[in-house]
C-alpha cells in the first residue's frame, strides 16, 4: 500500500459519512412535511366532533382599526375592514378574546366563553360597547 491508498480510504469514508447524513436529513425532512401536510383530523371537522366559528366586524368598527382575535390565549388573526375570521374548532369550552389594533388608548381586551358543540356554527360580531370591543352573538348578513 502506497501513500495514495490511504487517501482513497479516507475519501471513501468521507463520501460514506456525507451520504449517510444526506439520507438522514432527507428522511427527517420528509417526516416533517408528512406531518405538516396531513389534513386536520376528522374530529376537528364540523359534524365530526367540532364546530365552526365565524367572527365578523361591525360595519362602523373603524376604517383604521382591526379586531385582534385570540382563542384560548393564542393569537389567531387581526380582522381588517371587509374581512372576517372563519375557522373550525374542536368541541369543548373555549375563551374568545378581542381587542382593537392598534390599541392607542390602552383599552383592555374582553373575553367571551364559548362551549362548542359538534356540528354547530357560532357567529359573532365584534363591535364597540362603551368604548370597549365586545363580541355579540349574531347571524351572518343575508341569513
Amino acid at each position: 500500500m502506497g501513500p495514495g491508498s490511504n487517501f482513497m480510504v479516507m475519501n471513501a469514508t468521507r463520501n460514506w459519512t456525507t451520504g449517510f447524513f444526506l439520507i438522514l436529513a432527507f428522511v427527517c425532512a420528509s417526516s416533517v412535511t408528512t406531518v405538516v401536510g396531513q389534513p386536520p383530523s376528522s374530529s376537528a371537522r364540523i359534524g365530526y366532533g367540532g364546530g365552526r366559528l365565524i367572527v365578523q366586524r361591525a360595519p362602523n368598527f373603524g376604517w383604521n382599526l382591526a379586531v385582534h382575535l385570540q382563542i384560548d390565549g393564542r393569537a389567531v388573526t387581526n380582522i381588517v375592514q371587509g374581512r372576517r375570521y372563519d375557522g373550525l374548532m374542536p368541541a369543548g369550552r373555549h375563551v374568545l378574546t378581542v381587542s382593537s389594533v392598534p390599541n392607542n388608548y390602552f383599552r383592555p381586551p374582553t373575553s367571551t366563553l364559548l362551549t362548542v358543540r359538534p356540528g354547530h356554527m357560532y357567529v359573532f360580531t365584534a363591535l364597540w360597547d362603551s368604548d370597549t370591543v365586545v363580541l355579540a352573538p349574531s347571524m351572518l348578513p343575508g341569513h
